[in-house]
């Protein structure tokens, strides 16, 4: 073989060791090809997931035409976004937890970093609760209830995708965060800002502020849904009297032997 064809700068050579089918692809590439990927394969089946509450709810109507329907040329579009972002956040949330742990942590002494990861952890579990419990009951219950009233008057059901996913949206992210409101009672306890016994004393005025937060977070005005809602969150608060009261139980042997 003579040294033109081994040189590096032969055109002949190098194409030899390239497929004619294969072409040198960057970092960005390989990303943009998993990413349409993993959307072509998996986005029907991610829809399929999503779709249960509505198919659900379907089945006890078998009377009711219940059909989602595109009334804009964009809405399909908007609808994929919704989905990506919606999967997008679940899936990065214990790497955003992670990540801002991590970036707090050097600010932290090392009793206050024992505490964040329990923290952390805690938060992922509560969020997970909260959606959960929005998309098997709460959202099947808000289409019961929209349903049973459009029976009622006689209107013609007329859904669009775009509104359902912002209901699903809306109801698992909002009840998602809200059942995190213990985590910020214990640390505002752990704070000193607020002890056990206040929250005991205002222990009426915790169950208004439930109620209200529930009318904002459920579309529907019906009390069921929002009562649904709110039972929940008020034993949630009650968990979270028990565990600032451990919090202040600790505190206060840590100051004696210290």
């Amino acid at each position: 073989m003579s040294d033109s064809e081994n040189h590096p700068d032969n055109p002949d050579a190098n194409a030899e060791l390239t497929s004619p089918r294969e072409k040198p692809m960057g970092f960005w590439d390989h990303l943009e090809e998993l990413r349409s990927t993993i959307i072509g394969i998996y986005m029907k089946e991610f829809n399929d997931v999503l779709m249960w509450p509505l198919n659900s709810v379907r089945a006890g109507y078998p009377s009711a035409i219940i059909d989602l329907g595109t009334t804009s040329i964009m809405e399909g579009f908007n609808v994929v976004i919704q989905m990506c972002v919606l999967g997008g956040l679940a899936m990065s949330l214990p790497f955003i937890l992670f990540f801002v742990g991590q970036f707090v942590a050097p600010a932290l002494t090392e009793k206050e970093l024992k505490a964040v990861l329990p923290l952390c952890a805690s938060a992922l579990v509560l969020f997970l609760m909260g959606a959960s419990f929005a998309f098997f009951l709460l959202v099947p219950s808000t289409l019961r209830v929209s349903i049973e009233i459009n029976q009622m008057f006689g209107f013609a059901m007329r859904w669009t995708p775009a509104s359902y996913y912002s209901l699903l949206t809306w109801l698992t992210l909002g009840v998602g965060a809200s059942f995190e409101f213990p985590l910020v009672i214990v640390l505002l306890v752990w704070l000193g800002v607020m002890t056990t016994a206040f929250l005991r004393k205002y222990r009426r005025h915790a169950i208004v502020v439930i109620f209200i937060i529930a009318a904002i977070v459920t579309p529907t005005p019906d009390p069921i849904t929002q009562t649904m809602f709110a039972i929940p969150l008020y034993l949630l608060y009650e968990i979270a009297i028990i565990a600032s009261s451990r919090v202040e139980k600790r505190k206060e042997k840590l100051r004696l032997l210290g």
